[in-house]
C-alpha cells in the first residue's frame, strides 16, 4: 500500500497539537514533527503551560495574565495548514478553584480555536503530559500521545504531577508512540497500543556542515583550532564543570557552545579559550557546525539523561561531525560512529583521538548512518500508523 493509500483513513481530519512554546529558542522534535503533519493534515499548534511548578511571583502573574487574553485571540496562521494558539494557565494551582478554572477555560479556549480553525474531525495529539487532563474532552475521535522524554525527571517540574499526568495519558492514549528506548518497556506495560517512534533529523539542512559554499560565521573564523562544539542549551542535565576541565586541560583548542545559557556558567565565561554564541537561529546551525573539528554530548549521568533521545546526537552525525558523548540507550545505538566514555579522562583522551579523525569517507559515513531517519519520514510513519489504527475505529464524530 503506497503512502498516499495509507492515509485515506485521515481524510477530512485534523489534529489539535499539544506542544513546548511554538516560540522556544530551540527547535525540538514538538516543532519538527507538527511542521511535517500539517503536510498531510491540517493542524493547530496549542502552546501548552509550562511543566515547572508555578509560584506566586509577579512574573508568573504577568505571564499568566498575557497567556489568558491570548486566548481570546483568533489562531494564527502560522503556514500553510498550520496554526498556532495558546492555552492559558493560572498560576497558585493549589488554591481552591484554580486548577478547576484552568481546566475548563483551557478546554473552552482549545474548542473555540479549533472551530475557528475549521477542524470539526479532530483526533488529539500530545506531545507533553501535563494538558492529557483535556483527552477526550474536544470531541476527538482518536488520541495520540507521543512521548519524547521522561518529563517527570526535568529539574524545577512539579514531579508529583507530570508523573501522574503522564501515567495516566498513557493509559488513556489510543496510541502511544515512545521515542526513548529506556522507556519502551514500560509504555507498553501501561498500554498494548505503544510503538517505537525515535526523532529524526533535518539531514538536507545539517548536511550542508560539508558544503564549501557553507559561510563560517565571523565568530567562528579565527578560531585556533582544534575547535570542540556544542549546539544545545545548557540546563541543569548538561555537565559544565566537565567542559571547564576539558578547556583547562587543552588552553590551546577553541571550546565554542552554542545555545542559551540557564544555568550559572561564570567558570565557562572565564576562560579564554571558551567561546559563547548564545542562542542562534535554527537555519544556522550548519554553518556553526560546519566550524567544529568534535562535537560533544556532555550530559550528567542521571535519571533524566538515562532516558533521553538527544536531538543533537543526530544533528552532529548529519553534519558529519565526530562525536564524543558519555552514554545512554539510545545514543549507544550509534557506537559504530560515536565515542562512548564513562568518565573525565576517557572523554579527554576520545576528544584527542575525535578532532584528527580526518579518515577518508568518515565524514560520509556519519551522514549516511541517519540519512533515513529524517523528520519528514518519521512523521509520515507515524500518521500511517494513526491511519491505520483510526480505520478500525467507529464512526466519527463531527463538530460545528
Amino acid at each position: 500500500m503506497n503512502e498516499v493509500a495509507s492515509l485515506s483513513a485521515l481524510e477530512g481530519y485534523g489534529i489539535v497539537y499539544f506542544g513546548n512554546d511554538w516560540f522556544a529558542e530551540n527547535r525540538t522534535s514538538s516543532h519538527h514533527v507538527a511542521v511535517r503533519l500539517a503536510l498531510h493534515v491540517p493542524v493547530l499548534y496549542v502552546d501548552s503551560p509550562g511543566m515547572r511548578a508555578p509560584n506566586a511571583s509577579g512574573r508568573d502573574l504577568k505571564r499568566a495574565v498575557r497567556k489568558v487574553l491570548a486566548a481570546f485571540k483568533r489562531p494564527t496562521r502560522v503556514a500553510d495548514g498550520l496554526w498556532h494558539c495558546t492555552v492559558p494557565q493560572l498560576p497558585f494551582r493549589r488554591l481552591p478553584g484554580v486548577d478547576t478554572f484552568n481546566r475548563l477555560f483551557g478546554r473552552w479556549a482549545v474548542r473555540r480555536a479549533l472551530r475557528l480553525a475549521g477542524i470539526r474531525k479532530r483526533i488529539s495529539w500530545f506531545v507533553v503530559p501535563h494538558p492529557g487532563v483535556h483527552a477526550g474532552k474536544l470531541g476527538e475521535d482518536f488520541c495520540v500521545y507521543y512521548c519524547i522524554d521522561d518529563y517527570a525527571a526535568h529539574p524545577g517540574v512539579d514531579a508529583a504531577l507530570i508523573a501522574q499526568r503522564d501515567l495516566d495519558l498513557s493509559r488513556r492514549a489510543d496510541l502511544l508512540f515512545v521515542a526513548p528506548p529506556a522507556l519502551l518497556d514500560g509504555k507498553r506495560a501501561l498500554n498494548p497500543n505503544t510503538v517505537f517512534s525515535p526523532h529524526g533529523v533535518d539531514v538536507e539542512l545539517f548536511a550542508k556542515a560539508q558544503d564549501p559554499a557553507t559561510e563560517l560565521p565571523a565568530l567562528a573564523r579565527d578560531m585556533p583550532r582544534p575547535v570542540v562544539g556544542y549546539i544545545g542549551s545548557i540546563h541543569e542535565w548538561i555537565d559544565v564543570p566537565l567542559i571547564e576541565w576539558l578547556a583547562q586541560q587543552r588552553p590551546q583548542w577553541s571550546f565554542l557552545l552554542v545555545g542559551h545559557a540557564h544555568v550559572a556558567i561564570d567558570g565557562l565565561r572565564a576562560l579564554p579559550n571558551v567561546h559563547l554564541a548564545g542562542s542562534q537561529p535554527y537555519a544556522t546551525l550548519p554553518s556553526w557546525s560546519k566550524a567544529f573539528d568534535a562535537a560533544i554530548i556532555p550530559y550528567r549521568l542521571n535519571r533524566q539523561v538515562a532516558n533521553a533521545n538527544p536531538l543533537k546526537l543526530r544533528e552532529y552525525l548529519a553534519a558529519g561531525k565526530a562525536v564524543v558523548s558519555v552514554h545512554n540507550p539510545e545514543i549507544e545505538k550509534f557506537s559504530t560512529w560515536v565515542r562512548l566514555v564513562d568518565d573525565r579522562e576517557g572523554f579527554l583522551a576520545a576528544l584527542d583521538a575525535a578532532v584528527i579523525d580526518n579518515a577518508p569517507g568518515a565524514a560520509e559515513a556519519r551522514i549516511a548512518a541517519v540519512a533515513d531517519q529524517t523528520w519528514d519520514a518519521r512523521a509520515a510513519s507515524a500518521l500511517a500508523e494513526v491511519a491505520a489504527r483510526l480505520s478500525t475505529h467507529s464512526s466519527p464524530a463531527v463538530h460545528p
